[in-house]
């Protein structure tokens, strides 16, 4: 997949002459390996049902801690945030609801003797990503920050179910595993010709750094729409309600409607 990644963002920087190149292959590599880390955080398309084990009397946990499969078969380097989370209870699973920090505070945390036993709340707290290895190839290792909490504090090691948003692998080489799925794949190329361009630093160039990034985002923004059913297809992240102008008062404009 690299070696498509490669000839696609060539072509849209446009090398005047053949075999005279404006960019090195290790640059476009990198800007290209940005462009996907960027993509999956965006499109939200990476998604592993990652797994996490509990230890009693542990409260909080690091996304690091979460395991989402081994990244030279699945493509998965670590996560970025948590969608939802369940525990395992006899053959099944039992959810456990989300709130937002400042409630979790309030509400769970504020607490002189807390309790312990199954959870059933958790928050979200470290922003940031696992920090598992490294997109762009810099700062690997370093950039574990991403963390939740758990409450009650676990009285056993549970066995937690993530429905995971994940970051892919730096490719390296041809051969590597890609995570992030088609369509997305076409607006890398486009995300990393906005990088190469922007970094040449003349009037010229940023302007139509700026053409391939809108059209990176009218790429992203296809992709969705193509993922999502097409029932209840508006409840999917990133798809725009279509009765949001109305709820907010706001009437198109006059000539743009039908009739």
């Amino acid at each position: 997949m690299l070696t498509t990644y490669l000839t696609r963002t060539q072509q849209l920087l446009q090398y005047p002459i053949a075999g005279q190149q404006l960019y090195t292959t290790p640059d476009l590599t990198s800007w290209i390996n940005e462009a996907r880390g960027q993509t999956a955080g965006e499109g939200e398309c990476v998604r592993v049902m990652g797994t996490l084990t509990t230890t009693v009397g542990q409260q909080a946990y690091n996304f690091s801690a979460i395991n989402t499969g081994v990244a030279a078969t699945n493509g998965v380097q670590g996560t970025i945030h948590v969608r939802t989370l369940h525990y395992g209870v006899a053959s099944g699973q039992k959810r456990v609801t989300s709130r937002n920090w400042e409630w979790f505070s309030l509400y769970q945390l504020n607490n002189p003797v807390p309790a312990s036993g199954p959870p059933t709340t958790w928050s979200q707290y470290g922003q940031g990503s696992a920090g598992t290895g490294s997109i762009t190839g810099a700062g690997a290792g370093t950039l574990s920050s991403g963390s939740f909490y758990l409450y009650p504090i676990p009285d056993l090691a549970y066995t937690l179910y993530m429905d995971c948003v994940c970051y892919p692998q730096a490719l390296a080489a041809d051969a590597d595993v890609e995570a992030i799925p088609y369509l997305w794949t076409d607006a890398v190329p486009y995300y990393a010709a906005f990088l190469a361009l922007d970094s040449s630093q003349t009037e010229a160039r940023a302007q139509d750094a700026q053409r391939r990034f809108q059209q990176y985002t009218q790429f992203v923004q296809r992709a969705r729409a193509f993922a999502n059913p097409d029932p209840l297809k508006w409840q999917y992240q990133q798809s725009q309600d279509p009765a949001e102008l109305a709820r907010y008062g706001i009437r198109p404009q006059q000539g743009q409607g039908g009739g």
